[in-house]
């Protein structure tokens, strides 16, 4: 009873309280001189009013207990309303890592110069990507399926404040899918390499690029998996790993970082297979191919390197079963093969007449078990031209692609 006391304080409440009681006292004392109608009137009356304050006093109670015992944050009252703007400031570790790393992720747009929008009189715009500086002297790393298009394409880099430079490709290596583009600027902010050995399944991360032409727009997720072996996967190279994230990498994600809580870039964003399965390539791939392309390069050297235009995805039985649960026009009789997610427009993939969903079998007649095949048919042909044996909707068809020299 103390304890309620000290609950519903103030005392004037308690004593209204026993003001009501004792008054129901005096109505018992003298019921027997009560006619029954007033006395029904009565009793109908106490039970209505030991309701209402039995429903008052406990909202009160609850109200009470709540506001000292279990209030939303620790020493803070739940209906006080004090600011909570020190815990939105505390806890915003996205917002910091965004503000960090933002402002050295650029939009790359690749432009045919040969072609042009009818209204403006502008090239057109035929692929689209990511990337992020490196130097701050104009260096900077994408991916090789960003840049890697017509000869006669143009490579325009856009910066956060705006600035548009025209950029010319360095390095490529279409195997580990990485390539640099230096544009005619200094003093750039420069993105921090952190080490991609170190990252462990369960931190968080944060993917930033532009999706769809949206400039640096920011997902973010945890990480997966730190070594999801190409061998599994089969996304370009069996001496390759993967750092798998559900943080949402898309179209135009592609060459952009994938960042940890410490503002540092430790991969690269390449590839979404499906919602919640995407993929970056480790940071420390990205280090080895710097420092080999810095040390093997000699004036004037230029990558001699074929393409077709297409991004590929390796058909592993795991990914088959995956695609065939979601998409029931994948061939229940495919057994292997590089699936066509993406063609470049006008690139001679395209011009050959090959479609987003085709599934790759043969090359020249010889069998395509993942994308490392395409790559050394690419590295090695002696001819012109190569004729594949493509699956589209459960037909076979037989396209011929000439492959250009992206120099």
């Amino acid at each position: 009873m103390s304890y309620l006391k000290k609950i519903l304080a103030p005392k004037s409440f308690l004593r209204a309280v026993s003001n009501i009681h004792k008054g129901f006292r005096a109505t018992d004392k003298y019921s027997d001189l009560l006619p029954a109608l007033v006395l029904r009137n009565v009793n109908h009356s106490r039970s209505r009013t030991l309701r209402y304050l039995l429903v008052f006093t406990s909202g009160l109670i609850s109200y009470k207990i709540y506001h000292e015992h279990f209030s939303i944050i620790p020493g803070v009252s739940a209906f006080t309303g004090q600011k909570l703007a020190g815990r939105r400031k505390q806890y915003n570790f996205i917002a910091d890592v965004v503000e960090t790393s933002a402002p050295a992720v650029v939009y790359i747009e690749i432009k045919d110069a040969r072609r042009t929008d009818f209204f403006t009189g502008r090239p057109i715009t035929i692929s689209n990507g990511s990337g992020f500086i490196i130097q701050e002297n104009g260096l900077i790393l994408t991916n090789a399926h960003v840049v890697t298009n017509k000869p006669h394409a143009r490579v325009e880099v856009k910066l956060i404040d705006g600035r548009v430079f025209t950029g010319i490709v360095e390095d490529i290596d279409l195997k580990s899918d990485l390539a640099t583009v230096r544009i005619p600027a200094k003093n750039l902010p420069v993105m921090k390499l952190g080490n991609s050995a170190d990252l462990k399944p369960g931190e968080f991360v944060v993917a930033i690029g532009s999706p769809l032409a949206l400039s640096n727009t920011v997902t973010s997720g945890v990480v997966s998996s730190t070594h999801r072996a190409s061998a599994e996967l089969g996304l370009t190279g069996k001496d390759m790993v993967y750092i798998q994230t559900d943080a949402a990498i898309t179209f135009g994600n592609s060459g952009g970082p994938l960042v940890n809580l410490d503002g540092e870039a430790i991969g690269v964003n390449s590839m979404k297979v499906t919602a919640g399965i995407s993929f970056a390539i480790p940071i420390d791939y990205v280090k080895a191919f710097l420092e080999e392309t810095v040390s093997h390069k000699k004036p004037g050297d230029k990558p001699k390197r074929l393409y077709m235009g297409i991004t590929m995805l390796t058909l592993t039985p795991q990914i088959i079963h995956e695609l065939q649960q979601r998409n029931h026009e994948i061939p229940r009789d495919i057994q292997g093969g590089v699936l066509v997610w993406k063609v470049i427009y006008g690139s001679p993939a395209h011009s050959g007449g090959i479609q987003p969903g085709d599934i790759v079998t043969h090359i020249d007649g010889k069998p395509v078990r993942d994308s490392n095949d395409v790559y050394n048919i690419l590295t090695n042909m002696q001819t012109k031209k190569i004729n594949l044996t493509i699956s589209r909707y459960g037909r076979k068809v037989d396209i011929t692609v000439e492959p250009e020299d992206i120099n």
